[in-house]
Parts: C-alpha cells; sequence; structure tokens
C-alpha cells in the first residue's frame, strides 16, 4: 500500500479538487437551464432549483456501480486519459494539456450524467 494516495496535502491541490467539483455542479446547472429554456419554461432557473428538491424523480445507482455503459467509459477513457498525460509530459506542457483537457472531460462527464438524469426522469 505503499502507492495508495492520500487526501491532498497543499492547498494548490485541494483548491484544484474542489473545483473540479464545482465545475461538475456547475456543468449540471448549466445544462439543465439550458434543456429548461429549450423546453420554454417561463422561469428556467427556478426550474433547476426546483428539479434538485426532487428525490423521488431520479432512483440512484447502487453505490460504486453506473447507471449506462456511456457513464462507466466515460469515467475511465477520462481517467486514462489524465493519467496518460501526466505520465508522458512534463513542466509547462503539462500544466497547459491538464488545465484544458481536465475541465473539457469534467464537462463532458456533467453532461453524460446530466443526460441519463433526464432520461432517468421521463421513464419512471
Amino acid at each position: 500500500m505503499t502507492l495508495a494516495r492520500s487526501l491532498p496535502d497543499s492547498p494548490t491541490e485541494w483548491w484544484m479538487f474542489l473545483g473540479f467539483c464545482g465545475l461538475y455542479a456547475l456543468g449540471r446547472w448549466f445544462f439543465a437551464w439550458r434543456q429548461a429554456r429549450r423546453d420554454g419554461d417561463s422561469h428556467p432557473v427556478r426550474a433547476v432549483l426546483d428539479e434538485e428538491d426532487e428525490p423521488q424523480a431520479v432512483k440512484a445507482a447502487p453505490p460504486g456501480a453506473f447507471r449506462s455503459y456511456r457513464q462507466f467509459f466515460g469515467y475511465v477513457g477520462s481517467m486514462v486519459a489524465v493519467v496518460l498525460l501526466a505520465a508522458f509530459t512534463s513542466g509547462r506542457l503539462r500544466v497547459a494539456l491538464l488545465g484544458t483537457i481536465a475541465p473539457l472531460l469534467v464537462m463532458g462527464l456533467s453532461y453524460l450524467d446530466f443526460r441519463q438524469a433526464r432520461r432517468m426522469r421521463s421513464h419512471p
């Protein structure tokens, strides 16, 4: 277990971790807001906030499981992409690539989760 990673040690790592979690949440809200506007809702922000308050609307996946193979492959593919970028680059190139690719991957995963939640709501 010498290779096991603990929680972040430096404040920079914590800010990056919290930033990606916030980016994921903002992505989910943005996609829900955009869908509410497309559906012609007069108050899309209110619709997004009300959507989060409906716990019975979406059944949760069992712990450690994914609702679809797209989610599974999205998470695994994103993890592989980040590990490969971190392993084969260094210095400014690593920072630049991870600074652009990682947020795009997080937004892609939030879009996959948004689509899956929307599908679960429409087919109870």
